[in-house]
């Protein structure tokens, strides 16, 4: 036996450990998989079981029992001051609490939990072993717990043998892809998948002063191009109620509100766009509370929290899907801020992981998380073409792997200046060419104005680099 199976075998009083960090297993085959998985973070934050971080979630192939439905999988740190057989007993407490009922031994369920570590301690029980005895065995558990504690070794008597060493051990079969979901009636993103769908979110600007778009949608017009957006071939629209452009003046969270609650209303109330995944392009989390509320499914923040210090824990209560983009200072300053000593790409990639870390310390699930290169934002030309060169370095960086990636390049100003055409409305051509990049660079998501026009370059892209018919 363990330590503390000791201490309670023999009747003593055990002294009540001090704050223990732990690892666990998230399961669900069941029912809405995500949102059992949710809850279940939910109800432990709620006993007492903190939870710091969580990895990506992987949907799975049932490994033992093979006649039943595909897993959603996952892994998450908690702080406990639990004692191991206490904490197996709040999680077993959970799954009952959740309506779970063990049919067959590793059979469907609505949501599984299971302590894989335990600080740097083993623990032998009848009822729980530490490290959990499946770990070595399985992609779908190493997987996601070599995304939060790679470096955590195993055994004790052999420190050198990292979690990330078993994992690498494994026979190759076929990819596991991480999952990103938007709303309950639309698909998740799929960001390993080599051979994925680009899914092309449509740009709906309210505001009068947009730089390309600016006073063209108004409430008459707005059920008329919400039906060419999906019908041309969105799958998300993107609602901003004030322009980011520079030198444009901001509107109050009243005015951004009063231009984009009604829109949400009316898209929600139309039949052909039930499963358009509706964004809110904004950076204030007043905006992103009420929306969300109205029926929005993501918030789609260009300074990616740093702009309004309550948007990542408003965001993080209420349980979406945040795209978080890489930008410095504000729309005023950030093309003064276009140094990079230290290298473009490298630079991007700490200082948007550096937002990452700051999503989770706030509550964001790693599984909620978009990230967005920022085109045209703190960039220079050439700054904006090395990114699209190099979209695969960025998917692939230490820290961001199984992130999707939205790109947002349409009519934007870089384009204009390669191909000399002045008129934002004018760049089509220009704008195709960086959605292809784009795609080739494994981008999961294209933002665009010419909705028409980009899901056919889109589909050609894929067909060319992802395979797909």
């Amino acid at each position: 036996m363990g330590s503390f199976a000791r201490s309670y075998a023999c009747g003593c009083q055990a002294a009540r450990p001090t704050k223990k960090t732990a690892y666990i297993a998230l399961g669900s085959n069941l029912g809405d998989r995500v949102a059992e998985i949710e809850k279940a973070c939910h109800l432990m934050d709620k006993r007492g079981i903190r939870v710091t971080r969580t990895s990506s979630l992987y949907e799975t192939e049932p490994m033992y029992v093979k006649e039943q439905d595909r897993f959603v999988n996952g892994a998450c740190e908690v702080e406990t001051d639990l004692t191991p057989l206490e904490l197996l007993d709040q999680l077993q407490a959970i799954e009952n609490e959740m309506g779970r009922h063990k049919v067959i031994d590793k059979g469907p369920r609505n949501i599984d939990l299971d302590v894989l570590l335990y600080g740097d301690e083993t623990f032998t029980h009848e009822r729980l072993n530490i490290p959990h005895i499946g770990i070595r065995e399985r992609e779908f558990v190493l997987r996601p717990l070599a995304e939060i504690a790679a470096s955590k070794s195993l055994e004790p008597s052999r420190p050198w043998k990292l979690i990330q060493d078993y994992l690498n051990e494994l026979p190759r079969g076929e990819s596991l892809s991480s999952l990103t979901p938007l709303s309950p009636s639309s698909p998740p993103l799929t960001p390993a998948l080599p051979r994925k769908t680009t899914q092309v979110m449509a740009i709906l600007n309210l505001t009068p002063d947009s730089f390309s778009d600016g006073g063209l949608h108004d409430p008459q017009s707005l059920v008329e191009t919400v039906r060419r957006f999906v019908r041309d071939g969105a799958s998300i629209i993107d609602i901003g109620g004030q322009s980011t452009a520079p030198n444009r003046p901001q509107a109050s969270a009243e005015e951004e509100l009063a231009r984009i609650l009604p829109s949400i209303e009316v898209i929600r109330s139309m039949p052909e766009a039930r499963d358009l995944v509706i964004s809110i392009d904004t950076y204030r989390a007043s905006v992103a509370e009420k929306a969300l509320a109205a029926g929005a499914d993501i918030i789609n923040d260009v300074s990616a929290g740093t702009l309004d210090p309550d948007m990542l824990p408003t965001v993080a209560r209420l349980g979406k899907t945040i795209c978080l983009m890489h930008m410095r200072g504000t729309p005023e300053t950030m093309n003064k801020l276009t140094s990079y000593p230290d290298g473009l790409i490298p630079t991007l990639a700490s200082e948007l992981a550096a937002r990452v870390a700051a999503a989770e310390a706030a509550g964001i699930r790693r599984w909620r998380i978009i990230l967005d290169p920022g085109v045209g934002f703190a960039k220079t030309m050439e700054q904006n073409l090395e990114i699209l060169r190099r979209m695969d370095d960025l998917r692939h960086w230490p820290g961001l792997e199984n992130l999707p990636w939205l790109v947002g390049t349409s009519r934007k100003k870089f384009i204009g200046r390669v191909t000399g055409v002045d008129k934002p409305s004018e760049r089509t051509w220009g704008t195709a060419a960086t959605v292809a990049a784009a795609v080739q660079g494994g981008a999961d998501v294209v933002r665009v104005h010419d909705v028409a026009e980009m899901t056919a370059v889109t589909k050609m892209a894929d067909a060319i680099w992802r395979r797909l018919p």
